[in-house]
């Protein structure tokens, strides 16, 4: 999995998105393992486009779909996307529409910050968000991270 390349492209293209998932929950500092990107996206077309030219050249599949199709956003289909699950050279991108426990891309977009990496400035939901975005989703890893995130929280208010 190549994350700074794959998020590169997104700061790049300029693709609106607050990163949300497991590299959000390293990045504040949890020793998980993660094996994707997950970010909440704004599903307009022009973003969308944006998110097409950004990563299309690494061969982008709908990977929750026996076929795998290569991603394509036409005048036809774009408006139908909740949610892209996609498989690329550079990795897994799961581009979504709604975040658990916090809503859609603005509700995001509110709770979130600017982290500055190596290739760039881009947006994470806030350690507190993400917490509670986590809860909100309930599955056991989410839960077990929650566990990690709270000490973190708690030892940046020691400090």
């Amino acid at each position: 999995m190549e994350f700074e390349a794959l998020i590169g492209r997104l700061i790049q293209g300029r693709v609106e998105f607050v990163l949300i998932g497991g590299l959000a929950s390293v990045l504040h500092g949890a020793p998980v393992v993660t094996r994707d990107i997950d970010i909440c996206i704004r599903f307009s077309r022009e973003n969308l486009d944006r998110l097409l030219v950004a990563i299309g050249d690494s061969h982008p599949r709908h990977r929750m779909t026996p076929q795998r199709l290569p991603l394509e956003i036409t005048d036809q289909n774009w408006a139908m996307f909740k949610n892209i699950y996609l498989q690329t050279d550079l990795g897994i991108l799961d581009c979504l529409g709604e975040v658990a426990g916090i809503g859609k891309f603005d509700e995001a977009l509110a709770v979130s910050e600017e982290i500055t990496v190596s290739v760039g400035t881009f947006r994470i939901l806030t350690l507190d968000a993400l917490i509670h975005a986590k809860i909100a989703a309930g599955r056991e890893h989410d839960l077990k991270t929650v566990g990690y995130l709270n000490a973190i929280r708690a030892k940046r208010k020691e400090s």
